[in-house]
Order: structure tokens, then sequence, then C-alpha cells
């Protein structure tokens, strides 16, 4: 496993109240595919999501997002745990 950052471009301002929603989807649809939706940050003026997740791959993380509402990432970064 493995953790990735993935960001999301909406067009136009993004609610937080919507971006939960999809979390939620990501949560109920993640098991199967051995993935961790672990937290999200919400840039709403810039319509800016950032999802971090725990997943064997970038593709497994896509794929929740793809199956749960539909809303992949526009961007998918490995990145390692700082101090």
């Amino acid at each position: 496993m493995a953790l990735f950052m993935d960001v999301h471009t909406i067009d136009g301002p993004v609610g937080m109240s919507d971006v939960e929603k999809a979390h939620q989807a990501d949560l109920q649809t993640q098991g199967p595919h051995n993935v961790n939706y672990l937290k999200y940050w919400v840039d709403e003026t810039q319509g800016k999501i950032f999802c971090l997740v725990d997943a064997p791959d970038a593709e497994s993380a896509a794929n929740v997002h793809r199956e749960a509402h539909g809303l992949v990432a526009d961007e998918i970064y490995r990145v390692d745990e700082g101090a």
C-alpha cells in the first residue's frame, strides 16, 4: 500500500456539503478495491478538492471515485508522509 494525493478541479465554486457526500460514497465503495480514503481538503472558492488515500496503486484509487460518484481526479500523486 502507498499514500496518494489526488487533485480535483471543479469548474466554479464547490460546496463542502457536496464534497462530504462524495467522500461518504467513497467510504462505502472502497472496501472491495483494497483502498482507504483517509482525509480530504477543499478550497471552495477555487473549486479544488484534495484527497489523501492509502491504496495499492493510483488506478485503484481512481476506480473508487469512478464507481462511487464519477468524479475522477484530474491528477494523482504518490506522496510520502513527513514528520
